[in-house]
């Protein structure tokens, strides 16, 4: 018998006296029972709280709300599925595209300004966004290496509870979970900022 044979034998031997796994008890809340309304006034009242900076606006005012916030910045990186129109009022900088098939380095993130993407859905009640890393939110390290995340959040994709939230995406594909910017209190308890991501997170609803 080989060594692989032996533990996996083993495994079997250990295995056979196990009892069945017991059902597990989901009695917890699933559903928030918000309206659209409660649910954007909820997470704006949780993304400021988590110093991110939050603006609602009509879908038809995102390109002029985006070029507003992207003001001074020369450079901005964006995933391959964004869409183009978003930044439409965005023209004194340049714009640089990352995708899988042609990721920019590390060192190229490191040198742009700003990094603007879609997100997945929005937890109302822990004011977190959730990427997936579909087309127009891009891969995690575009969201984690520029110091200027600009994050679009559709109203509708606002969930209340994180029961919720999980019912809306497909729990195998990379999450990255955002709950404003990056920061640590790890050391006496001083507040830094800009620490494992973006220094400044701009979150901007659209109804």
């Amino acid at each position: 018998m080989s060594a692989r044979d032996d533990i996996l034998a083993r495994i079997r031997s250990a295995l056979q006296d196990t009892p069945e796994a017991p059902e597990i008890p989901r009695g917890y809340r699933q559903d928030s029972g918000l309206g659209e309304d409660e649910l954007v006034e909820l997470l704006v009242d949780r993304l400021i709280d988590y110093k991110a900076q939050v603006v609602v606006v009509p879908e038809a005012e995102l390109p002029a709300t985006l070029a507003g916030l992207l003001a001074g910045a020369s450079s901005v990186v964006v995933p391959e599925g964004l869409d183009g129109g978003w930044l439409a009022g965005f023209d004194d900088g340049d714009v640089r595209v990352d995708s899988a098939a042609a990721p920019l380095a590390v060192t190229e993130l490191d040198a742009v300004d700003a990094v603007v993407t879609a997100s997945a859905v929005a937890v109302a009640e822990t004011g977190t966004i959730i990427l997936d890393g579909s087309p127009n939110q891009g891969r995690r390290a575009i969201s984690l290496v520029p110091d200027h995340h600009l994050c679009v959040v559709r109203a509708a994709d606002i969930a209340g509870i994180l029961p919720e939230a999980l019912r809306r995406i497909e729990g195998t594909r990379p999450l990255t979970m955002i709950s404003g910017p990056s920061a640590t209190s790890d050391i006496e308890l001083e507040r830094v900022e800009g620490v494992h991501g973006p220094r400044r997170l701009d979150v901007v609803i659209t109804r």
